[in-house]
């Protein structure tokens, strides 16, 4: 049923639509045969008419000759729509199926067949509900109403204009069961197409379903950093500004850490940058095995990341912070070199009265400067938070331009 789905989908804007001979193969395939099943369909339903015809020609309602006629124009409405089919020339609409001309096509056989045989007129005017039954599973709102003006005026013209009334026999035994077979198979037809709507429906639901965990999962994407798994910048900066203004809400403490890779250019230089990729990927794992849930971790730019710890002081954050550093110092690199070593450094620092993203990073960069400067491997909180221990913090604004060594 998912081939099927395609039924009901909406038409798209012709611009939309690829020339054929950019269809690939497989959907070419599929195309193909949804058509086919259609036809056979079609034909099917036409052999049963053509045979109930035969039954009234045999009570002698109708001519002998109407129901081969009606299996001949069977045979060749297959033909040309396979040949359509079977070429790709259907594949140039937007509509592969051709499901409005298809319509007209059957409309006007059945107009053409109850003019000439009136008699057994019953046999194609319950014809048309299946018609425009099947059609109405793809029609526009413009072409259903399309459809409708001419099947009334063909009704109205069957019904008013001709000399001979559209006939329902049943004057014996013969004529009772091909009426009594004409709504049999037209019911029966009937709910065929309800019951294929169904399942089309169904399809149609289950594709969405799809369709939307896609879209989450593409969202998810959109939201982290390729190389590391990580949340990418745009997103560890949103997150920031979400748990400061929940830390103010709460009055709850929130600290961050700016880290960086100790020579982490050293590193692409000496061993190459699919090595340094993989350093990187390997701190990030290693970043999340260590800490909490309720944390968030970004990639901040290049080798330097953003640690956000919701509920932690600085002094907290601290420890956290110099576990991480022991862990990274502490793991066997060699795997990728034999004399490979990595190291990391980190600024901590902690929301304060007053605090916005800006300031509350500066810090943090402030502190992480000071790391390098003191030797990296080494965590150093923000001197605005250790300003009782006598050490003062320059203000963001006065420090010299950062040239981290």
């Amino acid at each position: 049923m998912d081939n099927a789905a395609s039924l009901l989908l909406p038409s798209a804007p012709a611009s939309q639509i690829p020339a054929r001979a950019e269809l690939s193969e497989e959907r070419r395939s599929v195309r193909l045969r949804q058509r086919r099943q259609i036809l056979a369909g079609i034909a099917l339903a036409y052999f049963i008419d053509a045979l109930i015809l035969s039954i009234y020609a045999r009570a002698g309602t109708t001519s002998a000759w109407v129901g081969p006629a009606f299996a001949a124009t069977a045979i060749l409405y297959w033909l040309i729509g396979l040949v359509v089919s079977e070429t790709g020339f259907s594949d140039r609409f937007r509509d592969h199926y051709l499901t409005m001309p298809q319509a007209l096509v059957n409309m006007a056989i059945m107009f053409a067949f109850a003019s000439l045989a009136p008699e057994v007129g019953v046999v194609f005017v319950t014809a048309l509900f299946i018609v425009l039954g099947f059609g109405s599973l793809r029609f526009r709102p413009q072409q259903a109403a399309a459809m409708w003006l001419i099947m009334t005026l063909g009704l109205g013209g069957l019904f008013l204009a001709a000399d001979q009334p559209i006939s329902m026999p049943h004057g014996n035994t013969l004529e009772r069961l091909a009426t009594m077979l004409v709504f049999t198979f037209t019911i029966g037809r009937s709910m065929f197409l309800g019951t294929f709507s169904r399942e089309l429906r169904h399809s149609l639901y289950q594709n969405s379903l799809k369709l939307k965990e896609a879209y989450r999962i593409i969202e998810e994407l959109a939201q982290l950093d390729e190389l590391t798994g990580s949340f990418n910048r745009r997103s560890i900066m949103r997150l920031l500004d979400e748990e400061i203004g929940c830390a103010r809400d709460t009055a709850r403490p929130c600290s961050i850490a700016l880290i960086d890779l100790d020579w982490f250019k050293r590193v692409n230089d000496a061993y190459g940058h699919p090595t340094g990729d993989e350093v990187l990927r390997t701190f990030a794992i290693t970043a999340f095995a260590n800490i909490r849930d309720s944390d968030r971790f970004g990639r901040y730019g290049g080798e330097e990341f953003l640690l956000v710890l919701p509920g932690s002081a600085h002094d907290e954050a601290k420890r956290m912070l110099e576990r991480l550093q022991c862990i990274v110092a502490g793991l066997d690199w060699s795997a990728f070199s034999p004399d490979l070593r990595v190291t990391i450094s980190a600024g901590v620092a902690t929301l304060q009265s007053g605090d916005d993203i800006d300031s509350i990073l500066a810090r943090a960069d402030a502190a992480l400067y000071e790391a390098k400067a003191q030797g990296r491997n080494r965590v150093i909180i923000s001197a605005y938070q250790t300003a009782c221990s006598g050490t003062a913090e320059a203000p963001a604004a006065h420090r010299p331009a950062e040239t981290r060594p």
